[in-house]
């Protein structure tokens, strides 16, 4: 651009020469600013460089859900956690329970625990009248689609309750079904209790006196209620 101006000056007259050396020059040097801004353009905006949309889509989400949490907690309690299928299936138990007198529920954890809960059975016939034996339950997340885990927490002498609390009952077994609740299930340990089966046994040897003399296996489970030892094995007090 600097050559075009100095032939253009030698031809012309020196007033002419200054009017277009000067018009000259601005356009030189507003193609040279063109030039330059083509040749090195300006430098990338920060604030832009992370642009995409898909990503502010997601960052106004998270927002959004944030808001939402914040104003379902707007009260100062701590979030409220999602309950599964089991716990909402078993809080439909719980609120359904018709049990008899000598039946009775807790929960040792508190109510934020309805998962793991205890039954508390005190029989008003048979052998073991007067008595008081506690059930642990626990529930799992897939319930009612696998029966409870029940185990006796009392030590009893019993055909159908093992010394470390395991429960010989078909509901709890092989005869579960998603159909049943836990109403069934506290019926089924208190008939346990009214009417102990020798035929299905945990403790065998509980089970033969049963079968082969009743009166002695009255006289064992009085002793056990009692506190105190049928053979080897020492019970504590449960009346």
């Amino acid at each position: 651009m600097l050559i075009l101006v100095k032939n253009i000056y030698k031809g012309e007259g020196a007033a002419n020469n200054a009017q277009k050396v000067d018009f000259l020059s601005a356009s030189s040097f507003s193609a040279s600013v063109s030039i330059r801004r083509r040749t090195n353009p300006l430098p990338p905006n920060p604030l832009l460089r992370d642009f995409h949309p898909t990503g502010i889509m997601i960052k106004l989400f998270k927002v959004k859900e944030k808001q939402r949490e914040l104003a379902e907690n707007s009260n100062g309690k701590p979030p409220v956690k999602k309950q599964s299928a089991g716990e909402l299936r078993l809080h439909k138990d719980i609120s359904e329970l018709n049990l008899p007198k000598t039946c009775s529920i807790s929960f040792p954890n508190g109510k934020d625990d309805l998962m793991n809960f205890e039954v508390t059975i005190r029989p008003d016939d048979g052998y073991y009248i007067g008595g008081t034996f506690t059930f642990t339950f626990q529930i799992s997340s897939i319930y009612p689609h696998e029966a409870p885990k029940v185990k006796c927490k009392t030590k009893v002498y019993h055909p159908n309750i093992d010394l470390d609390g395991n429960v010989c009952l078909n509901i709890l077994r092989e005869d579960w079904k998603p159909v049943l609740n836990i109403n069934t299930i506290i019926y089924g340990l208190y008939h346990l209790f009214t009417e102990p089966n020798h035929e299905d046994p945990l403790n065998r040897e509980a089970a033969a006196v049963l079968r082969d003399n009743p009166k002695m296996f009255e006289s064992n489970v009085r002793r056990a209620m009692a506190g105190g030892y049928v053979g080897q094995t020492f019970f504590t007090r449960c009346i």
